[in-house]
């Protein structure tokens, strides 16, 4: 039995991620951290949590729980990863991994040393709509991929991005560097998961100050030759609203958004569409997956080597 300490209880673990511990066989949420004591004890009674604290020491000392997900901003992944793996507890750790790829590396290189497990919640590789895509991908049907391109442009006031009460994402101190930092990761990660690994990129950024990126473009070759160029822009005009991913393949292409759960496959003789719907607890098929791996019962779904990779390209797609 996967027993769960959940560290932070934001927006983000109410329907997303926190009721999947519960949810999943041989897994169960036991305990959970939260600095608002309040807020702590709210979050406790309403999902059925037996045990909460305000602080991550307490946490860790209970012996009942073996895995700990941390749910908190990126400025504290590394600290609450490493104290965990300290710990003796295996991880399961939000996205972006922590602030940059020195910090990624740290904790990546930490739960080598002591032999535990570690996933990265990049819970799209596990949602029907994307599936539906890497199965395309493997069938052939548009033939030798050869080049791949996201297009993210979004206005000021982004329905896409999550709301929160401190709007902490814009805050580089907090978030590594903005929008970008939030959601480029899955997106960036669903490029390697199919296309594997990359051997070289290259970006460029634009911000108003901080280290916040407003505009970010980039491009990665990956080993089996794939070209992708990506360009996110976080300040585009309502008119040029835009969410799009093409794969572009020898006998036709591949269209889907990452937000709309929708995928088109087109060719010289072929054109269909496929429609999906996500599951309530969107985190719940990769939870899944890493219950499994932490308990010797599968590989590991998202592991500490793609997300440190992730972090390496935004790194240098932002110029950090």
């Amino acid at each position: 039995m996967i027993q769960w300490g959940m560290i932070g209880a934001g927006d983000v673990t109410e329907i997303k991620s926190g009721p999947a511990f519960n949810k999943v066989e041989n897994s169960s949420l036991i305990a959970l951290m939260r600095r608002n004591a309040d807020k702590a004890a709210d979050y406790a009674a309403r999902h059925n949590v037996p045990h909460w604290y305000t602080d991550a020491e307490s946490l860790f000392k209970r012996t009942d729980v073996n895995a700990i997900y941390i749910a908190t901003p990126p400025s504290s992944h590394k600290e609450y990863a490493l104290a965990a793996l300290n710990a003796g507890k295996d991880v399961y750790l939000e996205k972006p991994m922590a602030l940059n790829a020195f910090e990624s590396f740290e904790i990546l290189d930490t739960a080598k040393r002591l032999n535990r497990k570690l996933c990265l919640a990049h819970y799209r590789r596990e949602l029907p709509c994307f599936l539906k895509v890497k199965e395309l991908i493997d069938s052939g049907i548009i033939g030798n991929i050869q080049y791949a391109k996201i297009e993210i442009f979004q206005p000021e006031d982004s329905a896409i991005i999550a709301q929160t009460e401190e709007n902490w994402r814009t805050n580089a101190s907090i978030s590594g560097g903005g929008l970008f930092h939030d959601i480029a990761p899955h997106q960036i990660d669903l490029m390697m998961h199919y296309f594997g690994s990359p051997t070289d990129f290259f970006g460029f950024s634009k911000g108003r100050s901080n280290n916040v990126a407003d505009i970010v473009s980039g491009q990665i070759e990956f080993q089996n030759g794939v070209i992708f160029q990506g360009v996110w822009n976080f300040i585009a005009p309502e008119s040029e609203t835009r969410d799009n991913c093409t794969i572009i393949g020898s006998k036709g292409k591949i269209e889907f958004s990452f937000y709309k759960e929708k995928v088109t496959v087109s060719g010289e003789s072929l054109e269909e569409s496929f429609e999906f719907s996500n599951p309530e607890n969107i985190q719940l098929p990769l939870i899944e997956k890493v219950v499994k791996y932490f308990n010797g019962e599968g590989e590991n779904p998202c592991s500490g080597q793609d997300g440190l990779k992730v972090m390496e390209i935004i790194d240098k797609f932002t110029g950090i």
